[in-house]
C-alpha cells in the first residue's frame, strides 16, 4: 500500500462538501474488505483510500486546519493504572495552559486548544493542540505545571522531522 500523500488530504472545508459521496463510496469499500473471525475479531484490511478516510474523518473530528508556522500535537497522556490516570487527570486539569514548545532563542510557545477537551473537573487524556511556533522548529518540548515540571529536548532527527512539516510538503506517512 502506498503512504498517503499531504497533497490528497483535502481542507476541512472541502471535505466536509463531499463528505457524503466519499463515505458511502469508502463504507462500501471497507464492507469489502472485513473479515469477522469467532465473532471477536474483526479484520479490516485497508487501503490508501480507506487510511485517507480516516485521515480526513480525523481532521474532522478534531476541526485541524493548518496555518503556516503552525505545528499541530496530539499529546497522550499516558498514565497506565486506570485510578492513577483518573487521579492525575483531575490534579492536572490546569496543564493545558501550561504546555509549551521551546524555540531556540528560549521563548516558550504556549498552545491553542479546544476547551471541550477540558471538563469541569478533569482532563481528556488526548489533546489535540496548535503551536503558533512562526516557522521555527522547536528544540525542546515541556510542562510547567507546579507538580508536573518537565521538558524533553528534540533529538536531531526529531527537528528534520518538524521542519519539513513547516515547509508543508512532507507527506503523511500513514501505514
Amino acid at each position: 500500500m502506498r503512504a498517503v500523500r499531504r497533497d490528497e488530504i483535502l481542507s476541512l472545508e472541502a471535505y466536509e462538501a463531499s463528505r457524503s459521496e466519499i463515505r458511502s463510496g469508502i463504507l462500501l469499500a471497507k464492507k469489502r474488505r472485513r473479515v469477522t473471525a469467532g465473532g471477536v475479531l474483526t479484520f479490516l484490511f485497508e487501503n490508501t483510500a480507506t487510511v485517507r478516510y480516516q485521515v480526513q474523518e480525523m481532521v474532522r473530528a478534531e476541526r485541524i486546519t493548518r496555518d503556516p508556522g503552525e505545528l499541530g500535537v496530539s499529546l497522550l497522556i499516558e498514565v497506565p493504572e486506570v485510578g492513577e490516570r483518573d487521579k492525575k487527570l483531575r490534579e492536572w486539569i490546569e496543564l493545558p495552559r501550561h504546555l509549551y514548545l521551546r524555540l531556540p532563542g528560549g521563548e516558550k510557545v504556549r498552545p491553542r486548544y479546544d476547551a471541550r477537551q477540558v471538563g469541569e473537573d478533569r482532563l481528556s487524556s488526548v489533546q489535540y493542540l496548535k503551536f503558533d511556533v512562526r516557522g521555527e522548529v522547536p528544540v525542546a518540548a515541556g510542562a510547567d505545571l507546579p507538580g508536573l515540571k518537565v521538558e524533553a529536548l528534540l533529538e536531531p532527527d526529531q527537528r528534520e522531522a518538524l521542519a519539513e512539516d513547516l515547509r508543508s510538503d512532507a507527506s503523511v506517512e500513514v501505514r
